[in-house]
């Protein structure tokens, strides 16, 4: 799985001009979901992302967690991250996982977040979105996440 993590003061997600999910300060996930990532523990995903000390202390230093600031998700799902670009003009997109397992998947990650108390407002799995965002910073983040066993 990678995810493209990114601190932001407002984020918003439409569909056909409506909002399917918007939030304040906290982070935008675009979530794209690889083959074996079925296996991976959810759970560990969600408690990596809402821990990672990426929001600025009293004295402007990164220090602080999504959960010590409180702050919001919005989760977009994104197969396009698992695109391969190393050859040729046009993405190849073997390594995106089947609708199927990427909807399953980006489902139970969206569980794993409400488990934490954290539930995410979401995008619309694979709609054409329109995805907007004030990026604090900018801060951005590359999270790439192997199932166990698997190498990245």
């Amino acid at each position: 799985m990678r995810i493209v993590l990114q601190r932001v003061s407002r984020a918003s997600v439409r569909v056909d001009g409506d909002v399917a999910g918007s939030i304040g300060a906290g982070l935008l996930l675009l979530g794209g979901v690889e083959p074996d990532d079925e296996s991976l523990d959810l759970g560990r995903v969600a408690a990596r992302v809402c821990e990672l000390r990426i929001f600025a202390d009293d004295a402007g230093r990164m220090n602080r967690s999504l959960e010590d600031v409180d702050g919001e998700l919005l989760l977009v799902s994104q197969f396009t991250l698992c695109a391969d670009t190393h050859k040729g003009r046009r993405p190849g997109f073997d390594g995106a996982a089947t609708p199927e397992v990427a909807r399953a998947v980006i489902d139970r990650l969206v569980a794993a977040f409400r488990d934490r108390g954290r539930p995410p407002e979401v995008g619309v799995f694979g709609a054409r979105m329109d995805v907007e965002l004030t990026n604090d910073g900018p801060v951005t983040f590359l999270l790439d996440l192997a199932p166990p066993g698997g190498v990245r």
